[in-house]
């Protein structure tokens, strides 16, 4: 049943981009960190640097608050202990196989969907969270965040409060190192420096996920907002490049946001908040995790 889902991830390959410098510090403990509260307004989209960004992130918004930093995997541990939630990857198929989620591996630069990778295993069977309690928790479909966020009373954030939350009113910035990279080309967001998917020299700090908040927030005060990895929005993907929506698990793709510690300047460059890409919502991938946000009055 997967295996189509292997054109979709070289599609999604197509959502990530960067190159030079600096080593990132995790300081702060973000985890103790309140939602952040956003005032109503609204976001705009005054031009398109790549095709897909032709829709979407546009409009009014209402008040809501938003996780201050991406979900954890001892948040998400809390959740699955306390209600037994089983994820869409470690579940059984209808040939009886189990799902698996979707693996990037950094020694063939390739995809491949892996029956023991799960947000327990986020690089397959031998990989663990343990000791990585601070890390965002990766490899969980869309109904998997979808149910976390119902737990704790929360929901997950359409594109535009996202894009809302990320840059405030203004459109994105027409220079895509600008969110990523500060004026003296040090990286504030965990991307991949060097010649993507050879090679990655960590100069930020990191070659792969980070802890949650170990790169400056952004005026909001909010952490990775860009970058370490793509997040879940409630919206569907319609629209953009011509077949660039690949669904092999027959559902309606997801809009997910942010760009991803994939991300490297020569391979698409979508580290900006104006980035939005289709995700399976089938599908738990290693670079994909998520934040939830409540309305307000």
């Amino acid at each position: 049943m997967r295996a189509t889902t292997l054109v979709a991830l070289t599609l999604l390959l197509a959502a990530c981009s960067n190159q030079p410098a600096q080593v990132a510090s995790c300081t702060a403990n973000v985890e103790q960190l309140p939602p952040v509260a956003i005032p109503a307004g609204a976001v705009s989209r005054e031009y398109a640097i790549e095709p897909e960004e032709r829709v979407g992130g546009e409009g009014a918004v209402a008040a809501f608050d938003i996780d201050a930093h991406e979900i954890t995997n001892a948040q998400y541990a809390t959740f699955v202990e306390a209600t037994g939630y089983v994820t869409v990857a470690e579940r059984r198929g209808p040939d009886g196989a189990i799902l698996g989620a979707a693996v990037f591996d950094r020694n063939t630069g390739m995809w491949r969907i892996d029956q023991a990778a799960n947000w327990r295993h986020p690089e397959g069977v031998s990989s663990s969270i343990e000791g990585r309690d601070s890390y965002p928790v990766t490899s969980v479909a869309y109904e998997d965040a979808e149910a976390y966020a119902r737990w704790v009373g929360r929901r997950l954030p359409t594109e535009n409060e996202w894009e809302f939350a990320s840059r405030g009113a203004g459109a994105a910035p027409q220079d895509v190192r600008a969110e990523a990279f500060d004026a003296n080309g040090h990286p504030i967001a965990n991307t991949w420096q060097g010649m993507f998917p050879v090679s990655d020299s960590g100069d930020d700090g990191y070659r792969g996920l980070a802890p949650v908040g170990c790169f400056p927030p952004n005026a909001r005060g909010l952490y990775d907002m860009i970058g370490n990895v793509w997040e879940w929005t409630s919206d569907s993907y319609e629209g953009g490049a011509p077949n660039d929506v690949g669904q092999p698990s027959g559902e309606m793709p997801r809009v997910i946001k942010g760009g991803s510690n994939l991300c490297a300047r020569n391979f698409c460059s979508r580290f900006r908040s104006g980035s939005r890409q289709p995700g399976d919502p089938g599908l738990g991938m290693s670079h994909i995790g998520f934040r939830t946000v409540a309305s307000t009055p």
